[in-house]
């Protein structure tokens, strides 16, 4: 992913949350930093923030024409999936 947006070691990003998922964004003054492996770390504030724990396996979708990364947690993956199994059965939500 991180090589699609073409955020190499060293890149400064910032990472904020939205309706619960996570935006990652490149910017010269980000707080957060693409580690020397090429890794994205995410800090336990930010992983607290949308109740992300030790474990948690998360879908990553990058944009890369919009330069961003959107982290979502387990929590928004049910949400999504309940609201579409409800549309197709045409039931309500719980």
């Amino acid at each position: 992913m991180l090589t699609a947006l073409r955020w190499g070691p060293g890149t400064r990003l910032d990472i904020r949350e939205a309706c619960g998922l996570l935006v990652v964004q490149a910017t010269p003054g980000g707080v957060f930093v693409v580690t020397k492996q090429g890794h994205l770390r995410l800090p336990a504030s930010v992983r607290h923030c949308c109740g992300l724990v030790p474990g948690d396996r998360v879908l990553l979708v990058a944009d890369p024409g919009q330069e961003v990364l959107v982290v979502h947690p387990p929590a928004s993956l049910d949400e999504l999936l309940v609201a579409r199994h409800a549309e197709l059965v045409g039931g309500d939500r719980p």
